[in-house]
């Protein structure tokens, strides 16, 4: 039986989201741009016809066309967490792949924050957790996001690369089976689903079902995968995320895997902090590097 706190907070929950859906507009942009870096509030489509996706987007000066950076935040399984969770944006890697000449998008999926609308993603419950579609769920929000925005004029509708940060990064993995074509490069900073298992550092709910999953995904791989978790990082450790993406390459998949130094007090949230970017950026360098001279065209 449900805990009344714990079914006040899905009703809470749930009210949020419906309230978030009921006054959502329809896709496209949304407001003049700003600053920093020509920011733009855009809506995008979603795997839930009921639900359009907030979307803030970044752009280097100039016409464009841009090739397009996608950026997959992190999640919760805690229902008012993820209810309360503000707009992401990564500013700090917006900025950093602005200046390399990618434009920015940083799609919400659904359930999260004031997107709202169904959570897709649920990886179930910590001994049944079901990984793989969590994070083909995660997957089919980034691609229904990006359809709209490939056929804008100011963006290059091949080439594409996806930077995921946690969660955002196990969905990320999924789709490593598209052609290499459409997603040029794919950087997964600490993938995964079910850490801190119980709010405690180190654990993870069903490891072994992780490694499966990520075995299912590196069958399918096609394109090539940047695997970057921080010294600290105590929701995948190193030597987890290690074991990871050698069951995700054992099974086919093109890994580059790099530890990074430690990054505040929770390596995890590397993304979010300016220092943090800085000692990701030469490993972004070198998997971005390729992409250089089709920038340089206009």
């Amino acid at each position: 039986m449900r805990s009344p706190n714990l079914l006040v907070a899905l009703i809470l929950a749930a009210s949020l989201g419906v309230k978030a859906a009921a006054a959502q507009p329809g896709p496209g942009v949304q407001g003049a741009e700003g600053e920093p870096h020509r920011l733009q509030q855009w809506r995008l489509p979603s795997p839930d016809p009921a639900t359009t996706a907030r979307a803030v987007l970044f752009r280097p000066p100039g016409e464009g066309p841009f090739p397009l950076a996608v950026i997959s935040h992190a999640t919760t399984q805690n229902v008012l967490r993820r209810a309360q969770m503000p707009q992401p944006e990564y500013r700090a890697l917006a900025a950093w792949l602005v200046s390399h000449g990618f434009a920015v998008l940083v799609p919400e999926r659904p359930g999260h924050g004031a997107t709202g609308g169904k959570y897709l993603e649920d990886q179930g419950g910590c001994d049944e957790a079901d990984y793989a579609q969590a994070g083909r769920a995660t997957a089919d929000a980034i691609t229904a996001a990006i359809g709209l925005m490939r056929k804008q004029p100011f963006i290059r509708p091949e080439g594409m690369v996806v930077i995921g940060h946690s969660a955002g990064a196990w969905g990320a993995l999924a789709l490593a089976g598209e052609d290499p074509k459409s997603i040029a490069a794919i950087v997964a900073f600490a993938p995964g689903r079910g850490g801190h298992a119980n709010d405690l550092p180190g654990r993870i709910c069903a490891p072994h079902t992780l490694m499966a999953a990520a075995s299912e995904f590196g069958k399918a791989a096609r394109v090539k995968v940047t695997w970057l978790v921080a010294a600290n990082d105590t929701y995948f450790t190193p030597a987890f995320s290690r074991e990871l993406a050698d069951a995700f390459r054992r099974a086919g998949g093109k890994v580059d895997f790099h530890v990074l130094a430690a990054s505040g007090s929770e390596g995890h949230w590397l993304l979010e902090s300016e220092s943090g970017v800085k000692l990701a950026a030469p490993e972004l360098e070198r998997s971005l590097r390729s992409l250089r001279p089709a920038q340089k065209k206009r």
